[in-house]
């Protein structure tokens, strides 16, 4: 069966706050009801200063998430490991581990945005060295033992339930990324399908003398809707997947490698391109995809639409597949 994935954002560029906590209100319950329906794990992430309200803060969010439910994962991919303080990184994650029994997945990436880290007042130019010390630390942390860090002892507390420490992933596209892991001894979770970069991982693994293994991103992840009706699903809500695409585009540079990556500039050229797919339950059950990647409250869209995707994804696909 494929791995299942419903993935918020919490983008709405026309928001007021109260339709805002709304939408995040929203979101938990439908987190819940992903839960009781089986989906394997929750997917957010991190982004500040973003027009469009982008989710600045996702262990907040993932510990609503966690209060809500009871089975499914939370995962994080990913933070922007420099602009964390690792010691509050470190407790929080810690908390969020025994608050959920162990189901928060962490992916700690540099991030492409230089501006983050200008609003932030963190040096650009340092985020490897600060992404090495992020790293380190939190590994040294969830021991629970006594440490120096920057001249003085500390200790964290309190310990994690997960052992030898929460699920914690590198993420990135760069060869410097997949050292990072490989010298850590920590998965590595690359940006998109990249192959390549998964071979020269695991010989850096090897030449550590460490063990890993990667959750790589398959060759096809499209985001999906559901609806029995795509034509007219398109007509009505496909300029909240054209704000995300143009959104995700105006970020990226020829550097940067993503899962998703558009350069569709109308609606019916992001139609055309399939990185955003609206599908039938039937459609979706044929699709033959290792994983699928719901995302229900894209771009703004609707809360009422967003509910529509999931109970179709949840009640007319998830069963079929099982079965």
């Amino acid at each position: 069966m494929p791995f299942s994935v419903v993935r918020f954002n919490l983008v709405d560029p026309r928001a007021t706050p109260e339709s805002l906590s709304a939408r995040y209100r929203a979101a938990v319950e439908m987190a819940a009801h992903a839960d009781a329906h089986g989906v394997d794990t929750v997917q957010t992430e991190e982004h500040h200063g973003v027009a469009n309200n982008w989710l600045p803060s996702p262990f907040a969010f993932a510990g609503a998430v966690f209060g809500a439910t009871k089975r499914i994962a939370v995962t994080v991919s990913a933070i922007i490991g420099p602009l964390h303080d690792p010691l509050r990184l470190a407790e929080d994650i810690a908390v969020l581990d025994l608050l959920s029994g162990g189901r928060l997945v962490t992916v700690a990436g540099i991030g492409y945005r230089p501006e983050e880290y200008e609003e932030r007042g963190v040096d650009w130019g340092r985020r490897g060295k600060l992404q090495d010390l992020l790293l380190e630390t939190l590994l040294t942390a969830w021991t629970g033992e006594p440490f120096t860090y920057q001249g003085r002892t500390v200790r964290v507390t309190p310990r994690p339930l997960t052992q030898p420490h929460p699920m914690l992933l590198v993420g990135g596209s760069s060869r410097a990324a997949a050292r990072r892991a490989a010298r850590l001894g920590l998965p590595f979770f690359p940006s998109a399908h990249l192959p390549e970069l998964e071979a020269y991982y695991r010989e850096r693994c090897a030449e550590y003398g460490t063990e890993g293994w990667t959750m790589m991103p398959a060759e096809e992840t499209p985001l999906l809707h559901l609806s029995e009706d795509p034509d007219r699903t398109w007509a009505e809500y496909g300029e909240h997947f054209l704000h995300e695409a143009r959104t995700y585009a105006s970020w990226q540079s020829k550097d940067i490698t993503s899962a998703v990556r558009s350069t569709a500039t109308t609606v019916e050229e992001l139609r055309a391109e399939g990185v955003y797919r609206v599908v039938t339950p039937d459609a979706c059950v044929a699709l033959g995809l290792e994983s699928l990647v719901l995302h229900p409250l894209c771009g703004g869209m609707p809360v009422e639409e967003g509910w529509r995707s999931l109970r179709l994804f949840c009640e007319g696909v998830l069963p079929r597949l099982k079965a």
